[in-house]
């Protein structure tokens, strides 16, 4: 008979590679005011995922701990005050960032407002791979560029997890999308709908692109600088990577009269419900690169270690 007070998950108790992953048996955690229990069915995998395991000095401090910010699954019970769940309802979402993690678990606790109904049409393996990606897309692109029809904007990395959903959201919003990928990976991102594709490792980028009112960047801080180039007069460019927090980064801005701004994705009701919206109406879907069951979480990191997939990958709780 199961013990209904405890639950599997992934922890580690030290900093590493992808070995240091181990499933463990834990207390089954009680969802607090506000908050709601969720029985995991499927939990994406992110490249902050793996960071987090092996990089000292990051936001989660030293293990143990679990990791995974990324849920898909079922209500199983509600705390005080939760108006917007009930016990059974399908829903997905994206654990407070940075310090919510814990959802490469059966189960997992978190804020009811973290969360949107799953659309029927959409899976669990699908809906949990969406989240963190899918915010980081859309707060980018909508919150902080204020994307809107007939403008045009720079996808770097666009066959990546967030890239390849960016280029999705900025075609729904009416954008002309110029998304940079290796040769091999053109046929996916123009199927994405993507209007031109460039590869970073050919093309002089700073030449092609010249005009774009919003660049999306992920690569860095030399990146994020020569990219400002990319940019018309007062266009935006939203970089992904915190070590772009830095005076050189501003002060390039500045003379070139364009701006930059750096982001961390934020649990999101209202990004998550558009997301939601989207992805019902068939107009944003996730690239699976693979699914892995909860056992096997070394082997997901293994993979999505080596920066070679194309899309997300997923582990399978239920």
């Amino acid at each position: 008979m199961n013990d209904i007070t405890t639950m599997r998950a992934i922890s580690q108790d030290t900093l590493g590679g992808p070995e240091v992953l181990k499933e463990v048996r834990l207390p089954r955690p009680t969802p607090g005011p506000g908050e709601v229990l969720v029985r995991v069915h499927a939990a994406g995998v992110n490249p902050t995922d793996w960071k987090h395991r092996s990089i000292p000095g990051l936001f989660l401090g030293e293990p143990p701990f679990v990791l995974g910010w990324d849920v898909s699954g079922v209500i199983e019970t509600t705390g005080v005050g939760v108006t917007l769940f009930k016990p059974g309802d399908e829903v997905f979402g994206m654990l407070p960032y940075p310090y919510g993690a814990g959802s490469h678990a059966e189960y997992v606790t978190g804020p009811a407002r973290a969360f949107a109904p799953k659309p029927a049409a959409v899976d669990h393996v699908q809906a949990g791979a969406l989240p963190l990606a899918a915010l980081t897309a859309w707060q980018a692109l909508v919150d902080t560029a204020r994307l809107e029809a007939g403008q045009r904007v720079l996808i770097h990395a666009a066959a990546g997890g967030v890239g390849h959903l960016a280029v999705q959201i900025a075609k729904a919003r009416g954008a002309h999308v110029i998304g940079t990928a290796s040769t091999p990976k053109h046929d996916f991102v123009r199927a994405l709908g993507a209007d031109e594709v460039l590869d970073y490792r050919t093309t002089d980028l700073t030449e092609a692109v010249r005009d774009a009112d919003v660049v999306l960047d992920s690569q860095g801080s030399d990146h994020a600088i020569r990219s400002l180039r990319s940019l018309r007069p007062d266009g935006i460019l939203v970089s992904l990577r915190l070590d772009d927090g830095n005076p050189a980064l501003t002060r390039e801005a500045a003379r070139l009269g364009v701006r930059a701004e750096v982001m961390l994705v934020e649990d999101d009701h209202a990004g998550m419900a558009a997301i939601a919206r989207l992805a019902a109406d068939g107009r944003l879907r996730v690239e699976i690169a693979g699914t892995f069951e909860l056992a096997d979480a070394a082997k997901a990191h293994e993979l999505g270690g080596t920066g070679r997939t194309a899309g997300k990958l997923v582990l399978t709780v239920r």
